[in-house]
């Protein structure tokens, strides 16, 4: 189903209850201990299964004084979720022949600090050595006044590199301010103008706000703050220009959804730009940054995951994709500093990701990977079920390896199937093994030829 099909389908509210009740209650009792432990005043979330929304639902009170309950269509600040947008419009600009991400910075803006030897590339994946202009999670006093894009490239962009282009890998608001200028330079229009007529309007994202440029409003949630353990206080608001192309996006977390939907469908952009989006960067020394463009590259439990976290002043928020499962989870919240996103959507994607593994019946994959890794556990491995080459891979010393390495870990707590695709000829799976004895999940991957043989059976631990 498209993006437009489910923006269309959603009921008044932004409300979608599809998801099973038994599964509701699980994520809204993670999400309330959640904000109980944590204090902050209020989450809205947003759950994405085979590719379409499937729940939304808000907790706690959006607004404390005079009280208003959060509701799913309330607009939050997702603060730097809101760089991967601002890569997205790079990229487009991209596949329009006007720039490339490996243009050196000097082609657009020469007047800063090595522009040379900096690409867009290594802006968008903060690899670039511009000092960050806003590391602090609070508002100081000179940012509470308006400023403008040029005038944190006149200070930050103009500073001595924190390290060589491409050698190292560190967050920088900086970076994504630079990148912005130039989507403006080089489309002749202003980014937000941009982004809404070639994401938000295509995606159906009719509620995002530019937060940047003005308040969200009293029918929205309201940015807290809390000093220690003290009451939770209204959160003093950014002065105009310190978030642009950083963080100054505000939306539900319906709408964030039809985002990550579109991302895991490919739908908006080419591929190429997707796979310049979600490919890792790496160093100049081949140091793994994890970071892609605009977005964390990671591992979870044995599963691919996109994620950025985004903080404004007054709000937090988690956003995690799970290409290869079709999953989604949005969380928004109205309190800096916080960790209560991230706890909530971290609880909602085991929930989640445990519950679509239970759904699938097992399959004759799993349930012949379960035999062999048992067998393997004893040493044993019935050879009619690989090729000549697995076969030889599973020489006496890799038996007695597997054996002694995987035999004391016991019977796996879980074994659930993850990823297929297919390459070279062949299927590959790959599934994720818990145990209770060992805190870490190991990743069984295979490769089966189209007569049935295994070509591969590897197990290797989750970073």
């Amino acid at each position: 189903m498209s993006a437009a099909l489910i923006a269309q389908s959603a009921p008044p509210g932004l409300v979608v209850e599809t998801m099973p009740s038994a599964e509701r209650a699980k994520i809204d009792a993670a999400a309330e201990k959640v904000l109980a432990t944590t204090g902050v005043p209020s989450a809205t979330l947003a759950v994405v299964e085979h590719g379409e929304i499937v729940y939304t639902h808000a907790y706690g009170d959006a607004r404390l004084s005079p009280k208003l309950a959060a509701t799913p269509a309330m607009r939050y600040s997702v603060g730097s979720i809101s760089k991967q947008f601002t890569a997205a419009a790079i990229l487009l600009l991209e596949q329009q022949g006007k720039l490339s991400i490996d243009d050196p910075v000097s082609k657009y803006l020469p007047d800063l600090t090595q522009a040379k030897d900096v690409t867009i590339r290594m802006l968008l994946s903060h690899t670039s050595g511009y000092q960050d202009y806003w590391p602090e999670d609070y508002l100081m006093p000179p940012m509470r006044e308006a400023v403008t894009a040029q005038h944190i490239l006149d200070v930050w962009g103009k500073k001595p590199l924190d390290f060589e282009p491409g050698t190292k890998w560190q967050y920088s608001n900086t970076n994504f301010v630079i990148a912005g200028r130039i989507v403006e330079m080089v489309s002749g229009e202003e980014l937000m103008p941009f982004l809404q007529e070639h994401i938000f309007k295509p995606l159906d994202m009719e509620a995002v706000w530019n937060s940047d440029a003005k308040k969200l409003g009293d029918t929205d949630a309201e940015g807290y703050i809390r000093y220690a353990l003290g009451p939770l206080r209204p959160a003093p608001k950014e002065g105009k220009g310190w978030m642009f192309a950083a963080g100054e996006l505000a939306m539900p977390a319906y709408d964030l959804s039809q985002w990550n939907i579109s991302m895991m469908n490919r739908s908006l952009l080419e591929k190429k730009s997707y796979d310049e989006m979600a490919a890792s960067v790496k160093l100049k020394d081949g140091t793994d940054s994890h970071y892609g463009l605009g977005i964390f590259v990671r591992q979870y439990d044995g599963h691919v995951l996109w994620e950025h976290s985004g903080e404004v002043s007054g709000f937090t928020a988690e956003n995690l994709v799970f290409p290869d499962d079709k999953i989604a989870i949005a969380v928004l919240t109205n309190q800096d500093a916080a960790s209560a996103g991230s706890g909530i959507a971290r609880a909602v994607a085991d929930l989640v990701l445990d519950t679509a593994a239970g759904k699938t019946p097992s399959s004759a994959e799993l349930t012949q990977a379960k035999q062999i890794f048992a067998g393997l556990q004893q040493g044993k491995i019935d050879r009619s079920l690989f090729t000549d080459n697995c076969n030889a891979y599973f020489g006496d010393q890799a038996l007695e390896d597997f054996k002694n390495s995987l035999g004391p870990l016991g019977e796996p707590s879980s074994f659930t199937q993850g990823s297929e695709s297919l390459r070279g000829g062949m299927t590959f799976h790959s599934f994720a093994v818990k145990f209770d004895s060992r805190p870490q999940t190991l990743r069984v991957t295979t490769y089966t030829m189209p007569d049935g043989k295994l070509e591969q059976y590897l197990v290797e631990p989750v970073e």
